[in-house]
């Protein structure tokens, strides 16, 4: 009976330990399709194009204000891996109102989270 409650106890504190760059880099994702999607509103609305494109320790929203829209990872090791596709390395958010379905992968160090969109529906943060 002991064995078991340690067994639960060892169990439940493994499970409350979370991978601190794991929860970083889901803290950079979730801020990135926030602003995916404040850029894509921003396109459709004023009916001016807008890219975004990966930079060496950030990233860089084309077409509209540069100082709108932060273009600084929240820590500085992510990093961005694209889809093994020719096309160009980039997202188009607008102004069209169904885009292409469009993805890209955030890396820190081990962790990966796959940013993806259908092309109707919002970016969301998914397991690669």
């Amino acid at each position: 009976m002991v064995l078991a409650i340690l067994a639960i106890a060892t169990a439940s504190v493994t499970l409350a330990m979370r991978d601190p760059d794991r929860q970083a880099l889901q803290r950079d994702a979730e801020r990135l399709a926030a602003y995916l999607e404040s850029g894509r509103a921003w396109s459709r609305s004023s009916g001016q194009p807008l890219r975004w494109v990966a930079q060496d320790g950030g990233y860089q929203f084309l077409g509209r204000q540069p100082a709108q829209l932060p273009e600084r990872w929240l820590n500085e090791e992510v990093s961005v891996e694209w889809p093994a596709s020719p096309g160009p390395k980039e997202l188009v958010l607008g102004p069209e109102p169904i885009l292409a379905a469009q993805a890209l992968t955030l890396r820190l160090r081990e962790q990966r989270l796959r940013l993806a969109s259908d092309g109707l529906q919002p970016f969301a943060v998914r397991q690669p």
